[in-house]
């Protein structure tokens, strides 16, 4: 296959030069280039050298791939990679991509990533594109759906990266989907997908909350609250009114922790630790994005033995139901609690939820199903 260039929309696609070299080596020292793609680790300049010339040449040659330099047409400076990283019999390519670190915010590889995607089609006579990327790469997820794929689902990764996660996001183009040049296009600025995805493709943050003269602190579950964790949930009315295991062990709550850390990194949960002025564990509190309607979240927590009665659970609902709706965008969050868990009613009705009813049969617990209440905070409830 003969290499070819393409210009559209402010950018130029060209096949790489030896003269790139440097100017890759030293893109690729980027941390979340490191984090996210499957480049050596550490990256040399050898690396560099043989990919712009041996590695891109060869895709080309053999029609395997079809690499592009992604460049500015007007002083020709490199701005990032894209283009085919397999091409296959049944006329289906991937697509792969990295911005370098001086030109991102700029929306140059959604323009890159549609361009690569029309000639591919339109010359190529691919039929379907695939794009793939590792769980928690929000960056890469946000383009892709800019350029016009539909994120399909998950799959396991075959070779995860080294510290990174074991599942992958999935998702799909085809032929006159790809959105038209100049136009914003799904997920665009300003729109939740956009919005979430700068949320979760950042650390997890830390929030505060008071209740009297105590300061809280709702953050990232560690190490240190293992213990904590255990005692709470081994405590009778932890399990009395919780769906936590019994009997509950450090397995259970280290399971715990890498559940929050992988529901972060998808987007669709954030499990928050509550902890005292001296960051000691007093509590859990969990925001659970609905997987049905994305303006809509629930609630789930539990406190200390320790710690109860002293209205620390009603001040970290109201600071994270806050953070819900102002960062996350969120209409509606939902409470739950089986009837007659007087203290979790307590709590939420403090933070402001409203009672809404009983829900018959509502939920499962514990082989059979019960009568829950509930309850609902909006943003407005807030003031």
């Amino acid at each position: 296959m003969e290499p070819v260039e393409i210009i559209e929309d402010g950018v130029l696609l060209r096949p790489w030069r030896e003269s790139d070299a440097e100017a890759v080596h030293r893109a690729c020292q980027d941390p979340d280039i490191q984090r996210w793609t499957t480049v050596p680790r550490p990256y040399r300049p050898e690396h560099a050298h043989g990919f712009v010339t041996e590695m891109s040449r060869k895709s080309w040659a053999e029609g395997t791939g079809a690499p592009f330099a992604v460049c500015d047409p007007g002083t020709g400076e490199l701005l990032g990679a894209n283009g085919l990283i397999s091409i296959g019999n049944d006329r289906t390519g991937e697509i792969g991509y990295w911005t370098a670190p001086w030109a991102r915010g700029r929306g140059v590889m959604v323009r890159a990533t549609r361009a690569v995607a029309r000639w591919s089609f339109d010359t190529l006579g691919l039929r379907r594109l695939i794009w793939q990327a590792e769980v928690g790469n929000h960056a890469s997820r946000l383009v892709a759906l800019r350029a016009g794929f539909r994120i399909d689902g998950r799959l396991r990764l075959p070779k995860p990266a080294p510290h990174g996660g074991t599942d992958g996001w999935i998702g799909s183009l085809l032929p006159g989907e790809v959105p038209a040049v100049g136009s914003t296009g799904p997920a665009g600025p300003g729109t939740l997908a956009a919005r979430r995805a700068a949320v979760f493709g950042r650390s997890q943050p830390v929030l505060f909350a008071t209740t009297g003269a105590a300061e809280l602190l709702l953050r990232p579950m560690e190490e240190q609250d293992l213990d904590a964790v255990v005692q709470t949930c081994q405590d009778p009315e932890s399990i009395r009114w919780t769906t936590v295991p019994d009997p509950y062990e450090r397995a259970d709550a280290q399971g715990y922790q890498a559940h929050n850390r992988d529901a972060w990194a998808r987007g669709d949960a954030a499990g928050f630790v509550i902890a005292d002025s001296d960051d000691r564990y007093v509590g859990s509190l969990d925001l659970r994005i609905s997987p049905t309607d994305a303006l809509v979240a629930d609630v789930g927590f539990m406190t200390a033995p320790a710690a109860r009665g002293r209205g620390y659970l009603s001040a970290a609902l109201v600071a994270l139901s806050a953070w819900g709706f102002s960062t996350l965008g969120l209409a509606r969050i939902e409470w739950k609690a089986n009837v007659g868990n007087t203290a979790s009613r307590r709590a939420a009705e403090k933070a402001g939820f409203l009672f809404e009813g009983t829900a018959r049969g509502g939920v499962q617990h514990r082989g059979e199903r019960v009568d829950v209440w509930v309850g609902a905070l909006i943003a407005k409830d807030l003031g």
